[in-house]
């Protein structure tokens, strides 16, 4: 396992963006800290994010090496907020979502009112 710290988020954002998500340990909101584990083609990564601690990136040298690492962090981070990360699940459906902004007005551009 390699580990090396990064300053921006950005950098952290380019690897998540093309990579398979594993699992996501954390929330940003909540708990300040977030871990993505990822996978691009045959190689795993933790990406850590932090507003209180250094950024980093963590390589595995192969998957089996990812799982045990990943079944550690979870027993240790109970009240990290573990999150399986399926944000695209079958729970809601669009018109659900829809109705969440059935009271949402714009401006109208012809009389300058609210609708």
């Amino acid at each position: 396992m390699e580990q090396i710290e990064v300053i921006s988020w950005k950098t952290l954002d380019a690897i998540r963006q093309p990579a398979r998500i594993i699992e996501t340990i954390g929330n940003l909101e909540s708990n300040e800290q977030m871990a993505v584990v990822c996978a691009i083609e045959e190689d795993f990564f933790e990406l850590f994010y932090s507003e209180l601690e250094s950024n980093y990136i963590r390589h595995f040298e192969d998957e089996e090496e990812l799982y045990k690492y990943l079944d550690i962090r979870k027993n240790e981070s109970a009240d990290f907020g573990y999150d399986s990360g399926d944000y695209y699940g079958d729970d809601i459906t669009y018109e659900e979502l829809e109705s969440d902004y059935i009271d949402y007005r714009t401006k109208d551009d012809d009389d300058g009112s609210d609708n």
